[in-house]
Order: C-alpha cells, then structure tokens, then sequence
C-alpha cells in the first residue's frame, strides 16, 4: 500500500489506529492526548501494522539521531503498512520538507501538540460511522496513558522563551504558552483519583511557567492562587502523592521550591540542565546562568534540605570549546557533586546557530572529553551512593519479577536515573510505596529489603 493516493479516504474500515511515540515525556503526552481523542471519537488502537488501517508516528527531531529514528519509523510504516501519518517536532519547517522527499506518500503531516489535526487527518482518511468508544476500548476518566498507571507526565506548559544556540525546540513547539493553574490542578487530581502515586511535572522550561501570562491569577477550589510554579508546588502537594519536578531552569524564585522540598511537600529533587560551566561556553550556548552563582545556590539548597537530588545535563564538544574550558567543567563536577548527570557530545542540528560558529571540536576530541567527563561522574556518583547503605528509605514499586520488585527512591525519576532492586520481595506491586533498608551500592543503582508499606 505504499502508493496510496494522499488524496483518497478509506471507506468500510474497522476504525483501527496504530501508533509509533517517539521522543521525549513531551512528545509522549501528545501522543496520549491524540490516542484520548481517537478513543473518544470511536476509533480502536492496535498493535500491529496489519491490523491498522491508518498508522500515526509522533515524531522527534532534537538531534540529527532522532531524526534518523524518526524516519526510519516513517519508512518502515509505509512498507508495512501504507498509510502513514506523521506528527511531531519533525513536522515543521525544513523537516517537514525532507519527510515529504523522503516518503512523499505519507496522507498528513503536521507539527508538535497539533492534536486536531491528526485525528482530523485519520478521520478523513479512516472515516467510521461509530462516534463513541468501541467495545472494550473505553477510555479511562483521566484519559489514555502510555506510563505504567501509578506514575504519569503532567504537562503544564508549550514552547520556550530561550533561545539556546543550540537548539530549536522554540523553531519547533514555539514560545511559551503556560496551562491555566486550575485546568493543571483539575489534571492532577483527576489522576491521583484513577491510582497514579507519582506525577511527573513536564515542560520545556518548568520554572518558567507563568511568565507569559504575568503570573495571572485563577482559583483552585476556591482559594486565588498565581499562575507559578511555586504556586502549582504548593496546590500538588495537597494531592498526596510524589510530585517531581522537571526542565526547571535556575531561576532565583527556584530557591522558594526547596523549603517545599525539605517539608516533604514535594520530592527533594530538581531536574535542572546546566549544560556546561564554562563562562565562555555558557556565552556561545546563550545559557541563562553562570556557575559560580549556581555553586553557591546549590550550597544553600542542600543547606536547607539535605538530602535534595540534583540531576543534570550537559554537552562536550561545544564549537570553541577549549581544554580550559573543559577543565572548568570537571572542577564544576567536584565542587557541585551531583547526583545524577547525563552527558552529550555536541551534534550539529539543522537550523540551530552554533552550527556557523567557530572551531568546531573534532570528534575524536569531544568523544575523549565525554569519556573523561563520565568517568568522573561515575566516582562521583559511586560516592554519593555509597552514603546512602544503612539508611532507610521510601521506594515506589515499578515492576515485580522472578528476581523480586524493583522500584525507585525520590531520587530517582523513571527510565533516566537508577532503580533499588529488592531481591526475593515478591509480597509487593506496583504503585505501592515502601520503606527500604539499603545494603549495597553501585555508581548508579542501590540494592536493600522491604522494612515496611507505607
């Protein structure tokens, strides 16, 4: 079906989707938002290419290797199946482009968080005559999720303000647009009531939210609160359950979140990319912040909570990037100690700037300082662990196997940091939250037994 007309619709058909998300959390509840729509609209989703009469990729295009991801998707689509449509962060601008060159057969192509016009799209190409949810495909009250159902992504906002010289997310999602607080709340709440026990707070720039509407007030059961996230913090944390915060950018009201943290109201963990420490570097990449104030913001956070979690992210690489440069960063890692760290080589993307900036690092330069940079971590990480045997903790259960449960502290947020593996407790499930005696330790996950349920 590869030579399908993008032009004709299919009549007579069962109504069936299949679906390909790729990407981030972001990317994932679009993919959630669009799945609700079809479900609510009558439309069933399968897990094949020849059971679908349509099949809708969500897309990524961060970096030149989700791109790739991303297209290999679409063309492994359209061979299995034929009738392709695509959405995302690849269906803007130039990307749109190279996917109409590349599999000019594809029905639609639209861009991020553009929900009506891909299930306009499977609606004009799929129609069916049943405007309600088939049989056995009922949608839940908070609508479908692709996350295991004790945690799910809560987005509170679209777009960015920055303009990073290396990266085109505002090219691809646009300026910020923040959610109404209550409407984030109404969200919230009605997870908490359908079993999720942790909720993820996603966004481009979290710390940002707000901004665009200045901080405009609305009202959460009836008490006037600010369109903020301390605001959003405070309003969540009634709800009783874990409440994370991602993307926070470290913003000087960013130090309002951790008395919330050391009173338990919220998780003890922020999530913030400082992406480099070098003052130069930080100029080139257009970065909001300079280390030597971050050092001393991340000295008083853990002053006034102990025990916060700061993971991070970062790049090598960067064009100019000068072994002093470098140098700045691993001192950066020393003194800041950091929990959890991700590393990135530098990757050209089409339509960023940094791509026309100057001394571009050669590869076999940047993959050395990424292998530096990673070992250092790796100690630092194996030491800040270590502390952690003989404590007690509190621990989501993620999954049960033949080994036992595996589940996760408050410092550790799901798929991107570690696991606490509970050998031989099978008395336990998903979602429940537990008390553990950690007894071992590696660079990156913990090991104990079930002292207690909460």
């Amino acid at each position: 079906m590869a030579g399908t007309d993008n032009k004709t619709s299919t009549t007579g058909t069962s109504g069936k989707v299949g679906f390909v998300s790729l990407g981030c959390p972001k990317a994932l509840v679009d993919s959630e938002r669009i799945l609700t729509e079809l479900k609510l609209g009558g439309y069933g989703v399968v897990d094949s290419y020849s059971d679908a009469d349509v099949v809708v990729v969500n897309t990524c295009g961060f970096i030149e290797g989700a791109k790739k991801e991303s297209l290999d998707a679409i063309r492994e689509a359209m061979a299995e199946n034929g009738k392709v449509i695509v959405t995302g962060c690849m269906g803007k601008g130039s990307d749109a482009d190279m996917i109409r060159e590349q599999a000019p057969d594809v029905l639609s192509i639209s861009g991020p968080a553009d929900y009506q016009t891909v299930v306009s799209a499977v609606q004009s190409f799929v129609p069916i005559s049943n405007k309600a949810p088939l049989p056995g495909e009922a949608v839940p009250p908070q609508g479908i999720k692709l996350t295991p159902g004790h945690y799910a992504y809560l987005k509170i906002s679209e777009g960015c303000n920055h303009s990073c010289t290396f990266c085109i997310i505002p090219d691809m999602r646009g300026k910020l647009v923040s959610r109404p607080i209550s409407d984030v709340v109404a969200e919230a709440k009605k997870l908490v009531e359908n079993g999720v026990r942790e909720i993820l707070v996603i966004s481009q720039d979290t710390s940002a939210y707000g901004i665009d509407t200045k901080y405009k007030l609305d009202f959460v059961d009836g008490v006037a609160l600010e369109t903020r996230v301390q605001d959003l913090a405070e309003a969540l944390s009634d709800l009783d359950v874990w409440v994370r915060l991602h993307y926070v950018y470290p913003y000087p009201h960013v130090d309002k979140l951790i008395p919330l943290m050391a009173e338990r109201k919220i998780l003890p963990y922020l999530d913030i990319p400082f992406q480099h420490a070098s003052p130069r570097v930080l100029a080139a990449m257009k970065r909001p912040a300079h280390s030597e104030k971050v050092l001393e913001r991340v000295k008083k956070w853990r002053e006034i909570c102990p025990d916060l979690t700061i993971r991070s992210t970062f790049i090598v690489g960067f064009p100019g990037e000068t072994e002093e440069d470098f140098e700045i960063l691993l001192d950066f890692l020393r003194e800041a100690q950091l929990d959890r760290v991700g590393c990135f080589k530098y990757s050209p993307v089409e339509g960023a700037r940094a791509n026309k900036l100057a001394d571009h690092v050669p590869d076999d330069v940047a993959q050395d300082r990424w292998e530096r940079f990673m070992a250092l971590q790796q100690e630092i990480s194996f030491q800040r662990l270590q502390s952690k045997i003989g404590e007690i903790i509190p621990v989501i259960i993620d999954e049960v196997d033949e080994e036992g449960a595996i589940g996760r502290s408050p410092a550790d947020a799901p798929e991107i940091d570690g696991a606490v593996y509970l050998n031989d407790e099978f008395d336990v499930k998903p979602g429940d939250i537990v008390a553990v005696m950690i007894e071992h330790a590696d660079e990156y996950d913990l090991w104990g037994h079930v002292v207690s349920l909460s």
